[in-house]
Formats: C-alpha cells, sequence, structure tokens
C-alpha cells in the first residue's frame, strides 16, 4: 500500500465496494495509525473510494437487479428491504453503510437500484455511511492503539491463516448455500 500512498485506501474501497472484497477497515485502520494527522483525508478518501466502487453494482441493480436481488434474498427480506426504502430511502442506504461486516452491503447497494434511488442520493448516502463507519474505526483504532493492528496484521502475514480461513470460509459458504437451496425447494 505504500507504493499507492494517500490513494491506497481508495484504491482498496473501491475495489471492495466494486464486488471484489478487500479488507478496507484494515486499510484505513492501518493509514489511520501511521500517519493520524491525515485522519479525516483517509477517512474520506475511502468513503469516496466506497461509494464510487458501489456505481457498477448499482448500474447491474438498476439494468435489471431484481432477478439477482430476489435469488440472494428471502421474499420476505426483499419486501422489507423495499418497503424501508419507499419509506426512508437515504437511510435505508446510509445506515446500512456505516455497519461492519459481515452485513451484506451490496444487497442494500443492488436494492437501491433495484427501487430506483436518485443517483445523487445513492452517492451521498454511501458516501456518508462510510464516512461516518471509517471514521469511528479510525478513533478506536488511535483510542486502544497499535495492538489491535499488530493482532490483525501478525494474523494476516501467516499464509496457514489465509489458508485455514479459506477453508473455513468456503465451508460455511457451501453450508449457507446448500440450505438457501432447502429453503427455496421447500
Amino acid at each position: 500500500m505504500k507504493l499507492l500512498g494517500i490513494w491506497g485506501v481508495f484504491v482498496v474501497a473501491f475495489a471492495d465496494s466494486a464486488l471484489l472484497g478487500m479488507p478496507v477497515d484494515f486499510v484505513v485502520a492501518t493509514y489511520v495509525y501511521q500517519d493520524r494527522k491525515r485522519l479525516l483525508l483517509y477517512v474520506a478518501m475511502a468513503s469516496l473510494g466506497s461509494a464510487l466502487g458501489s456505481i457498477p453494482l448499482y448500474i447491474i441493480g438498476y439494468l435489471g437487479g431484481e432477478k439477482v436481488l430476489r435469488k440472494r434474498i428471502s421474499e420476505e427480506r426483499f419486501l422489507k428491504i423495499h418497503r424501508s426504502f419507499e419509506q426512508h430511502e437515504f437511510w435505508a442506504l446510509m445506515f446500512p453503510g456505516m455497519l461492519p461486516p459481515p452485513l451484506p452491503f451490496k444487497v442494500f447497494v443492488l436494492g437501491a437500484a433495484v427501487f430506483e434511488m436518485r443517483f445523487r442520493d445513492f452517492l451521498g448516502a454511501i458516501f456518508l455511511g462510510r464516512f461516518v463507519r471509517f471514521l469511528v474505526l479510525s478513533v478506536l483504532v488511535l483510542w486502544f492503539g497499535p495492538q489491535i493492528i499488530g493482532l490483525f496484521g501478525g494474523i494476516l502475514k501467516r499464509p496457514w491463516v489465509w489458508a485455514l480461513g479459506a477453508i473455513v470460509g468456503g465451508g460455511l459458504l457451501w453450508m449457507l448455500l446448500r440450505r438457501r437451496g432447502a429453503e427455496l425447494r421447500a
């Protein structure tokens, strides 16, 4: 990330939002801890990257994402998200944008497009939601110190941790998909 300089948080946040799934929280935390004077710059860059990186998913949702969305969630959940967007469109996207993983934020991004949220409001809601999220994360990292970054950084540098995480994650995904298939058949 040092190669990218201050643009590193933007690039990772953009890639994370554009369907790739990147460790954006860890990257933001690392940047902020290493250079606390630029805290607001890093938070803003990550928020902007996240908002702009969501555009491809918005386009997919706008062009026919209802089918994709209905395949990913139950009819009950689909209707709940739809009601949420009808009542409080901006908050229906901003609030999930503030929450950390494992919340499936991309479902809400698809929902914003499917339910025809205005593009300007779409970008604003994501930017503000992510800004709050990354700001809170940054304050926590500065409050608790490098132990948090050191703990995660040390773990993530070990290949066996990545391999074990991939195996466990793959197993959980397989079980989830299998369960979803059984629910759809019932």
